[in-house]
């Protein structure tokens, strides 16, 4: 039996897409060698890396509207510091909303370059919920947010309307819901965890924002570095931008994201309807910002922790205890997790 994997990330990946990939570490592209001793520069690879980037500039509706897109190493954690470099002039403030530990860090990271000013915070209840009504200072260089907290389980629903670039951390939610990116100037993500396996991280960014900030950016900080040299002015994961690739395809043979908002919401519907029924259980974060794409709950009865626990494991639930700082558990239910995983869980949950 195939373990129900819930994990946070590195996370599931579509069936099809790790018999693909299988099969390309074997034998890549008729070549009769390994996709990862495939030299990046080769034809077949640059046929990859375009079909990805075209992939995602059509689910995100921005085909011919000035964006760029990149495919970079260091994690949604180098882009904190990044972002900052390119967007951020040495005597500039940025404005941040600060709900959980990765925006908390990216806060980190910017003020080790300028002023991040905190828009809003949710630390004050645990960050079980997304700030509103917050106001928004006219002198900010951009404003950051993320948009799915994989740790806390909210999930912003609407974007702050901003006059300055818009910055969104879309690691563990982008493509899960139809949304108009055109509104974004910056996305990044890691691509383990909604798009693809660890390695490489995803970057969209409207060009017309960068080389602005009069600030000596470091030739690998520079975003306009990796655009003249199309995502190659060094090695990349040539196997991760490869699996992103055919999860990208996977999508759009899905019926694109639009289709796969309708999957996503089916799962969280039912899984959060059973958590709500169910008085064993409760919710962590406020039911307004739940996240579709992270389920965070616990037990009112820990008494009861080790039927639970052991009927998982039983029925092959993988990974879904909850993060250390939040505790009890959390199911990811990312783009690639069928319905008939959560089904599985929800019947453990019932059984308790």
């Amino acid at each position: 039996m195939k373990k129900h994997n819930f994990s946070a990330g590195p996370s599931i990946l579509p069936d099809s897409v790790i018999k693909q990939a299988a099969a390309a570490v074997l034998n890549f592209d008729n070549m009769d060698l390994s996709l990862v001793e495939v030299s990046h520069r080769s034809p077949q690879f640059d046929a990859v890396i375009k079909k990805a980037q075209k992939l995602v500039l059509e689910l995100a509706g921005l085909e011919n509207k000035g964006y760029e897109v990149l495919f970079l190493g260091g994690g949604a954690s180098l882009q904190f510091l990044m972002t900052a470099f390119n967007l951020l002039p040495e005597d500039g403030k940025a404005g941040y909303l600060d709900t959980g530990t990765w925006s908390t860090k990216s806060i980190k990271e910017a003020n080790i370059l300028g002023e991040a000013v905190v828009l809003a915070t949710s630390k004050d209840k645990g960050y079980n919920y997304i700030p509103k009504g917050y106001a928004i200072p006219s002198d900010l260089a951009y404003v950051h947010v993320t948009s799915n907290n994989t740790i806390f389980g909210t999930q912003i629903m609407d974007f702050p309307k901003v006059n300055v670039p818009l910055v969104v951390d879309m690691s563990s939610d982008i493509f899960c819901k139809e949304l108009d990116f055109s509104k974004f100037d910056l996305i990044y993500a890691g691509a383990q965890k909604n798009i693809g396996a660890s390695g490489t991280t995803l970057v969209i960014v409207k060009s017309d924002i960068l080389g602005k900030t009069g600030r000596t950016i470091p030739t690998m900080m520079n975003y306009e570095t990796h655009i003249k040299k199309d995502s190659l002015f060094h090695t990349p994961s040539v196997f991760s931008i490869y699996v992103s690739m055919l999860y990208l395809q996977w999508v759009k043979d899905l019926g694109g994201v639009a289709e796969m908002e309708k999957i996503n919401n089916k799962k969280a519907d039912l899984l959060y309807a059973e958590i709500d029924r169910n008085p064993n259980f409760i919710g962590f974060a406020a039911k307004e910002d739940r996240s579709i794409m992270n389920v965070t709950f616990t037990l009112t009865d820990e008494s009861k922790k080790d039927k639970f626990e052991k009927l998982a494991q039983e029925a092959g639930i993988h990974a879904f205890k909850g993060h250390r700082s939040v505790g009890g558990y959390r199911a990811s239910i990312y783009n690639a997790m069928p319905i008939e995983s959560v089904q599985a869980l929800v019947d453990v949950m019932k059984a308790v």
